[in-house]
């Protein structure tokens, strides 16, 4: 959940000015909120530090929520991200590795430099070349490899088929 300015302001406002703690309850501060509830907002003095702290303080709700997503998923923590950073997908991996090699790629290669196993990397080079966007070709030495002819670079040439 990504918190927003706008609306612990307007809830500051329509609970009497911060007396009531909603903002706080929006937050993720409950305890506060909760103080802030029965004591008016710490006898005003609480409601006048949050006027002047609200954005630090929905900063830091945003930074809390993405620390525990990071947690909860075992990405590394990355701040000022709403949440984690998503792994790369196996297809832009496989884009990447063919880019990288001249534009052929063999499974063991997929496999190595997209940390996936070897039947999950041949099974996503087949998708891809049955779909079109690869070309099944043997090099001279035997091997197997899927061929992206956009990423060909010139002498790099030598399948059999």
């Amino acid at each position: 959940m990504r918190y927003d300015l706008r609306i612990a302001w307007f809830l500051w406002l329509v609970g009497g000015l911060g007396t009531l703690g909603l903002h706080r309850f929006y937050l993720g501060k409950t305890g506060t909120g909760i103080l802030w509830f029965f004591t008016g907002g710490g006898a005003v003095v609480g409601t006048i530090y949050d006027a002047f702290n609200m954005r630090r303080l929905v900063e830091d709700a945003n930074m809390r929520d993405s620390y525990r997503a990071s947690l909860a998923s075992g990405q590394p923590f990355q701040p000022g991200l709403a949440s984690p950073a998503k792994p790369e997908s196996l297809e832009k991996a496989i884009l990447k590795a063919a880019q990288a090699s001249g534009g052929a790629v063999t499974p063991g290669e997929l496999s190595l430099s997209a940390n996936c196993g070897l039947e999950e990397a041949k099974k996503a080079l087949d998708k891809l070349a049955s779909a079109g966007h690869a070309e099944i070709r043997v090099r001279s030495s035997g091997v197997v490899v899927y061929v992206f002819p956009e990423f060909l670079r010139e002498g790099k040439d030598d399948y059999i088929v």
